[in-house]
């Protein structure tokens, strides 16, 4: 009794002893923690790149990961430098451009609006409707909005530590990735044995399969959306197309950008412009509900309903980054119970009474 005591003692502190490190390691790695993430997330989509480059260059792993890194710092920062650069140029216009919005008037529907079938005229009510009184109720909170947005700029400087954080991890980890990969793998293998391994590269995967969908749909969106805009000569295109980028990568979307400009144009009288970059604006604001789940899906063979729960709910749970979580561990969970699943049928199977008068090949036959 007293040597088992004892030892639900000591199994006690030890287990004590294990999860107040784990705590305390969580609690000094915070501040790193969400460059870390992203910065494991480039990484993993980014290897077979890593692997290209390193071949092109003869083998050299520390040139192969500057090349990369220094790709990632021009991706990085070009679009936020290029955004910060054409706000601050243009600080006049655009705050000229917002006091004049007290003398702005929506013009009246088209003539073409109430002649579309079924919607017309109700489109054309509400569009009146919004010229006669929406505009004016709106014209006070313009120069508020324009004053939260210049404040937010103030943080710039912590979203570039953040980058700066993140490209920094990112550089080690090209460097030591293997090393980091193969310790990974003989964690979650002496934790669940083979399963755990599996989920690893399922992880892997899952995020190089996000990551494909994530970012080629929203280069394809940004495409076609600066189309719309060289179409219709808006000026400021390329800033606009970078913003757009950035938009569809945090899964906001190109019609933020695209719509504002389509309204600039009616009120302009460029109605044959306005009709259209709306349409191009709303073609490349639904492409990625088939885009994105097709792309993913290429790069990880999973269920397109589990990838699109996985995306959306782990955007609306975790930011941004939860458009990797969310499908990650959705994916690790199915695959983990399909293969538990299996498991149990084929053990199932194993264990049945062979018929009789039946031979065990007869039966598996007969099942068949």
């Amino acid at each position: 009794m007293t040597v088992q005591s004892n030892n639900l003692t000591r199994t006690t502190l030890n287990v004590a002893a294990i999860g107040g490190l784990a705590i305390t390691s969580i609690w000094v790695m915070q501040p790193f923690l969400l460059g870390l993430i992203w910065a494991a997330t480039i990484v993993v989509a980014t290897w077979p790149l890593l692997e290209i480059v390193q071949a092109r260059v003869g083998g050299r792993r520390s040139l192969a990961a500057a090349i990369m890194t220094t790709a990632l710092l021009i991706i990085f920062l070009l679009p936020l430098g290029i955004a910060i650069g054409t706000i601050t140029s243009h600080y006049d216009e655009l705050a000229a451009l917002v006091n004049s919005a007290q003398t702005w008037k929506l013009p009246s529907a088209p003539d073409w609006l109430p002649a579309l079938p079924l919607v017309g005229e109700k489109l054309a009510e509400l569009w009146n409707d919004i010229a006669e009184n929406g505009v004016a109720v709106l014209k006070p909170y313009a120069n508020q909005m324009f004053a939260l947005a210049t404040r937010n700029l103030s943080s710039a400087g912590s979203a570039l530590l953040q980058i700066g954080l993140t490209l920094a991890i990112s550089a080690v980890l090209y460097l030591d990735g293997d090393t980091a990969a193969r310790g990974i793998r003989r964690f979650f293998q002496r934790l669940a044995g083979d399963q755990g391994d599996r989920a690893v590269l399922l992880t892997g995967q899952a995020v190089r399969g996000v990551a494909l969908g994530v970012v080629v749909t929203a280069i394809l969106q940004s495409v076609l959306g600066g189309l719309g805009l060289l179409i219709t000569r808006v000026p400021f295109t390329g800033p606009l197309i970078l913003l757009m980028f950035v938009f569809c990568l945090a899964q906001i979307g190109p019609t933020v950008v695209l719509l504002p400009i389509v309204g600039w144009m009616y009120w302009a009288g460029n109605t044959g412009g306005a009709v259209v970059l709306l349409i191009i604006a709303l073609i490349a604001g639904t492409m990625d509900n088939f885009l994105r789940p097709y792309f993913i899906k290429k790069g990880a063979d999973l269920p397109m309903l589990l990838i699109f729960v996985g995306v959306i709910g782990g955007l609306i749970s975790f930011g941004p980054i939860g458009i990797f979580i969310g499908p990650v561990v959705l994916a690790v969970t199915y695959k983990l119970i399909e293969e538990w699943i299996d498991e149990e049928a084929n053990e199932a199977v194993k264990d049945a009474p062979v018929g009789a008068g039946d031979t065990p090949s007869q039966s598996a036959g007969s099942k068949s």
